[in-house]
C-alpha cells in the first residue's frame, strides 16, 4: 500500500501503528469520517489507497484545521513561504535561530488573539511545529501556544513534493472545525469512522492532550464512548484508538467498561513524544472496533 507522510509531527500520531490499523479497515471505503484528524496519518492512508468518494475531517484545533485548508487551497504559497523560512533558518547560528523562533511564535499568538485564520497563520503553524521542542502543539489556559524552541540545527521545514501530494488528496475533502459531535449527521451505514481522540493520560505527568484550552478528561472519554455507540447503531464501521491504563494499573478497567459493547485489542506502540527519553518506550495501546 502507498504511504503518505503527514505534514506535521503530532502527539499520538499513528504512523507507526498503520500496519495494525490497516488490518481493521473495511474491504472497501467509499465514505470516510475522522472527527479528530490530528496529524492525519490514517486519513492520508485511506485517501491514497481507497480514494473514497465522500470524506469529512474535523478537529477542535482551529490552527491545525487552518493548515489543512491552506495546504489544500493555497499549496504553492505555502511551499514558497516555508522554503524561504527554511533557507533563512538554516543560515542562522543557534542564537539567531532562537530569536527568530520566538518572533514567529509571538506573531502566531497575535493571530490567535485576533482570531486570524489565513495562509500566514498556516505557514507559521507548520514552521513552529518543525522547529519547536519535540514537535509539540501545546497551549496555555488562554489558548496561546507556549512550546519552546527546539535544538534542531537544520530541521526539514518544507517538503514540497509531499505537500503537493497531500494537497491533491485533500481536494474533495470536507474540512470542519469544532466538536466531534458535529460529524454525526455525515455518518451513516456506509461510513468508515476512525476516532483518535486526545489520549487518557497514563499518569499526571504524561498528558499531551492540551492542544486546545478545553481539556479532555474522563467525563469527555465517557461521552465519546456513548457517541461511538450511537454511530455503531447507525451501522457505521467504527475504529478507535486510545491509551491502555493497564500499562500502569492492571486493575484499571476504564476503557473495558465504557467500551463493553466493542472489541478491544491491545497492541504494542512506542511513545515518541515525551519530555524525557526514559519516557519513550514500548507500551500497550488500545484498538477499539465494532
Amino acid at each position: 500500500m502507498l504511504t503518505v507522510k503527514p505534514f506535521i509531527k503530532w502527539a499520538g500520531g499513528k504512523g507507526q501503528l498503520l500496519g495494525i490499523i490497516r488490518e481493521k479497515y473495511p474491504e472497501t471505503i467509499n465514505k470516510y469520517c475522522e472527527p479528530f484528524v490530528g496529524g492525519g496519518a490514517v486519513l492520508l492512508d485511506v485517501l491514497a489507497n481507497f480514494k473514497p468518494e465522500e470524506v469529512l475531517i474535523n478537529d477542535i484545533n482551529h490552527e491545525l484545521i487552518n493548515a489543512y485548508i491552506h495546504i489544500r487551497d493555497n499549496t504553492e504559497d505555502m511551499i514558497d513561504s516555508l522554503t524561504d523560512m527554511q533557507e533563512k533558518f538554516w543560515n542562522m547560528n543557534s542564537n539567531q535561530q532562537k530569536e527568530y523562533f520566538y518572533i514567529q511564535r509571538a506573531k502566531f499568538n497575535d493571530g490567535i488573539r485576533n482570531n486570524i485564520h489565513d495562509v500566514s497563520m498556516a505557514i507559521l503553524f507548520i514552521f513552529l511545529n518543525k522547529t519547536c521542542f519535540n514537535g509539540l502543539y501545546r497551549v496555555n489556559s488562554q489558548g496561546f501556544y507556549n512550546v519552546p524552541v527546539g535544538s534542531y540545527r537544520k530541521p526539514h521545514i518544507c517538503d514540497p513534493d509531499n505537500i503537493r501530494i497531500i494537497s491533491s488528496l485533500l481536494q474533495n475533502v470536507k474540512i470542519k472545525c469544532g466538536d466531534y459531535s458535529k460529524c454525526s449527521d455525515f455518518v451513516d451505514e456506509n461510513t468508515f469512522v476512525y476516532i483518535d481522540p486526545p489520549y487518557r493520560p497514563l499518569n499526571k505527568t504524561s498528558s499531551f492532550n492540551s492542544y486546545h484550552e478545553n481539556k479532555f478528561g474522563d467525563e469527555q472519554q465517557i461521552q465519546l464512548a456513548k457517541f461511538l455507540e450511537l454511530l455503531s447503531q447507525k451501522g457505521a464501521k467504527i475504529l478507535a484508538s486510545n491509551s491502555d491504563p493497564k500499562n500502569i494499573n492492571e486493575n484499571d478497567d476504564f476503557f473495558d467498561d465504557i467500551y463493553k459493547n466493542f472489541n478491544i485489542a491491545r497492541v504494542k506502540a512506542k511513545r515518541m513524544i515525551n519530555s524525557r527519553g526514559s519516557g519513550r518506550g514500548n507500551l500497550n495501546e488500545l484498538i477499539i472496533f465494532n
